[in-house]
């Protein structure tokens, strides 16, 4: 009987060992972030790298607007940089002044100004987060005490690019929290984009194309180009000369990333080629909605049957052109559904009794509420993929950068409805609301979009996680990056082995074609010889 009883309790011993699992030690992470709405998603991955035992670090400029300096959950260091090279206010003027321009009339002369407008914004920006990067490098003692900190890796979003740089010069791995790089959509540097039925970012167009679009789409694959090469470019260029051996640009440098994290699907995206080292995670900021506050809950359920309406234009704009906002107001005014609306700027003059105005919402656990019927918003991404986790339709009014794309994107699919901002008046606004809160297609499209994001076998958010330790645990993920981004675009394209086998073609019907000739030749003679 004893035998019996120690033979039981040592398998019991061997099942607890086995089951058990040695808890590992957290990593030590690198991480440079982007300010503004980019912040928002990065946020969320840390708060769930720090709940799992990591160590983070945060670069951060001294003229942050969200990145706070102090945080329970990493330490910060911070760069010092001028005041006057906050672009705080930047976003309102442009939208002012793009409304002005298209009010005018919208002429090409009038986007050839918004263009020059914004790309005077992309040249300033990566010049001065390019000079912020040689100031970091240049600092011996920051450098120090990087390397003496022993990262296991840099976590960066390349939107704006120093911190692929700095992860070069620390010689670490590298994981991605990307859907932009700094002269367009992250695909670009990485994956193969057919023109043909590939949309590029800014042409608003979807991936089934007319020859006309086709032609749009190159051209605007074009400015792409352009932009890389004269406007963006040739900051980084200066940096990669100066800190790092051999040739390299950006784009090399960004090659060189072991893990992207891809801030999209293919619920919300076209269908396209892809490689192994893209993560796709949209959505992975999403997660069941929390109660609301009392004080929201009550303003909430006063609307009844009618519903909810919410409505924001993201963290860059602050408030709408004063005569826009008071057109949107007068239009909430006469609807019987309650609408919660963030905005900053002046309060509007037609403001009514069922609407109201806040500095901030939650948005997730608005969007979440079952008495929201329709979001008004300006398409940036994080709103976008919240509205399908949580099966929201959409009236877009795109402001800039991807917004418009993104709407494109649901518009397609039947979810949501654009209206352009220069465009907005009384009665479009009216009737483009109603249809997206009456119709029941696009509550249907959106909830059927949101079934099939969430019908995943582990969530974004895991896998996001998975990847970055995965990175972690190998040291890098090499394995994963194509030898393609070493080959000149003439061998990637197999332009000369074309060559090579349409000269040996050549060289053999040339040579078939002098023998023959000098067969004809001898015959003929032959042929004489006996007429003679």
């Amino acid at each position: 009987m004893l035998q019996y009883q120690s033979c039981g309790i040592f398998a019991l011993l061997c099942v607890s060992l086995i089951s058990f699992t040695p808890s590992c030690d957290g990593g030590n992470i690198l991480v440079f972030p982007v300010d503004g709405s980019h912040w928002i998603n990065m946020k969320v991955l840390l708060e769930e790298l720090h709940a799992r035992g990591h160590n983070l670090t945060v670069i951060r400029a001294s003229t942050s607007w969200y990145i706070p300096e102090e945080s329970p959950m990493y330490s910060s260091i911070t760069i010092n940089m001028t005041e006057d090279e906050r672009f705080e206010d930047f976003f309102d003027e442009f939208l002012r002044e793009q409304m002005r321009l298209l009010k005018d009339g919208g002429s090409a002369i009038s986007h050839f100004k918004i263009t020059k407008f914004f790309l005077s914004l992309l040249y300033n920006v990566h010049l001065i987060w390019t000079q912020c990067a040689a100031q970091i490098f240049d600092d011996k003692s920051l450098i120090e005490t990087l390397l003496d900190s022993k990262y296991d890796l840099v976590l960066t979003d390349p939107a704006i690019a120093p911190g692929v740089l700095l992860a070069r010069y620390l010689k670490l791995p590298v994981v991605l929290n990307v859907r932009w790089i700094p002269s367009g959509e992250g695909h670009l540097a990485i994956a193969p984009t057919p023109a043909s039925y590939i949309p590029a970012p800014g042409s608003g167009l979807t991936d089934n194309m007319t020859f006309l679009q086709r032609t749009k789409n190159l051209f605007f694959y074009g400015i792409i180009l352009f932009q890389q090469r004269f406007i963006v470019g040739p900051h980084y260029d200066v940096v990669c000369q100066k800190y790092f051996e051999g040739e390299c640009d950006i784009i090399s440098v960004l090659q060189e990333a072991d893990i992207w994290l891809f801030r999209s699907d293919f619920v919300f995206d076209f269908p396209r080629p892809t490689m192994p080292n893209i993560v796709y995670i949209g959505g992975f900021q999403c997660s069941p909605a929390e109660p609301l506050p009392s004080d929201l809950e009550e303003f909430v359920q006063s609307a009844g049957e009618h519903g909810m309406i919410i409505m924001t234009l993201g963290t860059l704009v602050n408030a709408l052109p004063k005569e826009v906002a008071d057109t949107i107001a007068s239009i909430f005014a006469k609807l019987p559904q309650k609408v919660i609306w963030r905005h900053k700027g002046e309060r509007p003059s037609t403001l009514g009794n069922n609407t109201l105005i806040v500095d901030w919402m939650p948005q997730k656990d608005l969007l979440g509420h079952p008495q929201t019927k329709v979001f008004v918003a300006h398409g940036g991404t994080n709103g976008i993929q919240e509205a399908i986790y949580y099966g929201v339709p959409v009236l877009g009014i795109p402001l800039f950068f991807d917004q418009f794309d993104n709407l494109v994107r649901l518009q397609a699919r039947g979810a949501g409805k654009i209206l352009q901002l220069a465009d907005i008046n009384g009665h479009n606004f009216e009737v483009a609301l109603k249809e997206v809160l009456l119709q029941d297609s696009y509550r249907e499209n959106m909830q059927r979009l949101s079934r099939l994001h969430r019908d995943q076998p582990i969530t974004p958010m895991d896998k996001a996680i998975f990847w970055v330790e995965y990175v972690m645990r190998h040291k890098g993920a090499a394995h994963l990056r194509t030898e393609a981004y070493k080959m000149s675009w003439f061998s990637y394209y197999s332009v000369d082995v074309v060559l090579f086998l349409l000269t040996v073609v050549t060289v053999l019907l040339l040579s078939v074609m002098v023998l023959l000739r000098s067969l004809c030749c001898r015959n003929r003679r032959k042929l004489k010889d006996k007429q003679n």
